[in-house]
């Protein structure tokens, strides 16, 4: 699925469900702003119904708050899955006027910022889960360049090579075809999410 703002950004979302289950136990959200755009994607731990249940509480608090800040929203989705089975969670908040990036996450998403000028941003995420217990964040912030491209993915996907893929000059709808056709995988829910900062 391809989304546009004009002038701010381009993406491509995918998403697969395990085969058998009828839930897909990844949710995310995205939406923009004259300010900023805001993303998340939250992996539920298993798969099917509690795992849907956990990655969706998290997707409806950044859904309802998302003029938080990136430290704020990670709070609240942690207390949103108290008694819930948890979930892996990045949140991603992107202003345009500052071209600043910020940038949290707990458990096993990758994300990748590549910049025009073939520097490749990797920030490690937090080992574990949210789940309603205490839990320390590492938010980070990174400018960026006009013509960047991400790439945020659950583990689901076990992409190689990520930066050739993002430095290639292909629009990131050709990108995310490349992904589904090298990394097909129906053993895992699997999410990934690639886009371009104008």
């Amino acid at each position: 699925m391809i989304y546009e703002v004009k002038d701010k950004l381009e993406l491509f979302a995918h998403q697969t469900t395990k085969e058998g289950k009828t839930e897909c136990g990844d949710s995310y959200f995205y939406t923009t702003t004259e300010e900023y755009f805001v993303c998340v994607l939250a992996d539920g731990l298993g798969s099917g119904q509690f795992a849907h249940e956990a990655s969706a509480a998290v997707v409806s608090v950044v859904e309802d708050n998302h003029h938080e800040d990136v430290e704020t929203l990670m709070k609240r989705c942690n207390n949103n899955l108290v008694q819930k089975r948890g979930a892996a969670v990045s949140i991603f908040k992107v202003y345009f006027k500052t071209r600043e990036f910020v940038y949290s996450c707990v458990g096993n998403i990758r994300f990748f910022l590549y910049s025009n000028g073939g520097k490749l941003t990797y920030p490690l995420p937090v080992t574990g889960y949210l789940s309603g217990r205490p839990q320390v964040f590492h938010t980070q912030r990174f400018v960026f360049e006009p013509d960047s491209k991400f790439l945020i993915y659950s583990d689901g996907f076990d992409i190689h090579g990520v930066k050739s893929l993002l430095k290639s000059y292909l629009p990131v709808e050709s990108i995310g075809e490349e992904i589904k056709r090298l990394y097909q995988n129906s053993m895992d829910d699997a999410t990934f999410i690639v886009g371009s900062l104008l």
